[in-house]
């Protein structure tokens, strides 16, 4: 906490804005995320529900969603803070412009202020609408006012006691400076918080798309090398892109889980604004270099991308089935790699992707489950069995053995596939020696194995993918299937 001014000892009556200054996010925004992933069809209700003004808009939004109040990030300083003055004696009212019963909820949910007031069906509370209903409760008397935004400024300007909130400092040159002023959880840049919510490690996976020019031979052709750069940098676009939607879709299910309660978005340190504006600016860049490719490309990533709103909005919470579609979605970045370097993709390679990934796919559940397992565990009882679900997915405690046998079978499958591979007619045009090929059989299970077996053990916590690239021995173990590979050639 800082203070511009001298700090008060105040006894007049505060006032306090909900929305990103007593909890870090929106609650309209909020509510609006659950009614679309409830129902992506809402879209063509809300401009009509928007046109008799935004007072009735989120009482319609507010009557159709549940919001988990108990979860909302908050701003901690200055919770500390109010929960001092209540212990004071102090008068506080909480008043915003979200609708009415949200503000209730989240003021019972506290169980801190004396009152909660917030925009009924008719009057948007916000502004100068807010700054006379203070007055009317305040029978005009001097009052203190803590808020977080230019539309809080009317109200600051009549305010005897100032209190800044997670608010940017160009604020201050509005406010008057003979009033006491308080600053509470100032945000600092924001840009490193979009980077992280981008997820560039991520843009690894997209090295797939190279995959297909290699296994034809074609990496010393340039134009085709070219245009399989572009779609490498179209798919990092599109995916950041997508990892924001999927951030901004599953707040609540992030904010429960053990890891992803972490990310910017679920934190509430990046606003859900600006999530959702990087989002279509990532997503039209991505469209406009998708413009220099080939068709076939085109169609891949356009595929790619209706695959991933289908599984943010419905087949992420369908059992298995989200699996099929993880494994759909790098085995598209592979057509798209093809696509773009006009080769062909081969029916073996498809094949491959779908066992391997399929499998990856459970590893990444098995280990969530093991993880929020060993934590259930501890919390209840170091003896006793945990059981629950994996929040936003469609998983339980009671599903590991099944995931575990579905997922090694499914990387033995993909094993096999390649085993298969070496002795196909395509493979014995392509390579002078395709009989090399087959250390790499031994090798691609051993990273499996290693992935599998600190999966099961607990010891895997992050994505599969990204520990095979990341972890040593698994590193070495690709750099010399890579070798072999070569040597075949």
């Amino acid at each position: 906490m800082t203070a511009t001014a001298t700090q008060p000892q105040s006894s007049l009556p505060l006032y306090v804005d909900l929305d990103g200054t007593l909890i870090k996010t929106d609650l309209l925004l909020e509510s609006l995320l659950l009614l679309l992933k409830k129902n992506p069809f809402y879209v063509f209700t809300l401009p009509f529900w928007l046109l008799a003004g935004r007072a009735r808009f989120k009482a319609k939004i507010a009557a159709r969603v549940s919001v988990s109040y108990e979860m909302l990030p908050l701003n901690s300083e200055f919770l500390s803070f109010l929960r001092s003055e209540k212990t004071k004696g102090r008068h506080l009212v909480l008043i915003s412009a979200s609708n009415e019963n949200m503000v209730a909820a989240c003021a019972h949910n506290l169980d801190l202020f004396d009152k909660a007031v917030g925009s009924d069906y008719h009057t948007n509370l916000k502004a100068n609408a807010k700054l006379q209903r203070i007055n009317e409760m305040n029978a005009n008397a001097p009052f203190a006012y803590a808020g977080n935004a230019s539309a809080d400024l009317p109200i600051w300007q009549q305010a005897q006691e100032i209190i800044r909130v997670n608010c940017s400092n160009s604020l201050a040159q509005d406010l008057a400076a003979n009033k006491p002023r308080q600053d509470f959880d100032m945000p600092g840049s924001r840009w490193p918080l979009l980077w992280q919510a981008m997820r560039p490690h991520q843009w690894l996976k997209n090295g797939l798309l190279f995959i297909p020019l290699l296994l034809a031979h074609q990496l010393d052709d340039m134009h085709a090398l070219q245009h399989a750069a572009i779609g490498f940098l179209c798919f990092c676009l599109l995916a950041s892109s997508v990892y924001l939607i999927n951030d901004l879709l599953d707040l609540e299910a992030d904010r429960r889980h053990t890891n992803k309660c972490s990310r910017p978005l679920a934190a509430g340190a990046l606003p859900i604004q600006h999530g959702a504006a990087a989002a279509v600016v990532l997503f039209t860049a991505a469209l406009l270099l998708a413009h220099l490719q080939p068709l076939a490309f085109v169609e891949a990533l356009g595929t790619y991308w209706l695959l991933t709103l289908c599984y943010s909005f419905l087949l992420k919470r369908i059992f298995l089935l989200d699996l099929f579609s993880l494994a759909s979605l790098y085995t598209l970045r592979l057509i798209a790699g093809a696509g773009a370097g006009s080769v062909v993709a081969s029916p073996w390679l498809l094949a491959f992707s779908m066992a391997l990934f399929f499998g990856l796919g459970a590893v990444k559940r098995v280990t969530e489950l093991v993880n929020k397992g060993e934590l259930e565990t501890e919390r209840i009882d170091s003896e006793q069995e945990a059981s629950f679900t994996l929040p936003g997915r469609a998983y339980s405690s009671q599903h590991r053995e099944l995931l575990i046998r579905l997922g090694t079978a499914a990387s033995a499958i993909a094993v096999l596939v390649f085993l298969l591979y070496i002795y196909a007619e395509e493979t014995m045009a392509l390579y002078s020696s395709p009989l090399i090929l087959w250390p790499i059989v031994g090798l691609l299970g051993l990273i499996l194995f290693r992935v599998w077996r600190f999966a099961i053990t607990g010891k895997l916590h992050e994505d599969p993918v990204l520990f095979a690239i990341s972890d040593h021995p698994s590193q070495i173990a690709t750099a010399l299937m890579f070798l072999v590979l070569w040597l075949a050639i």
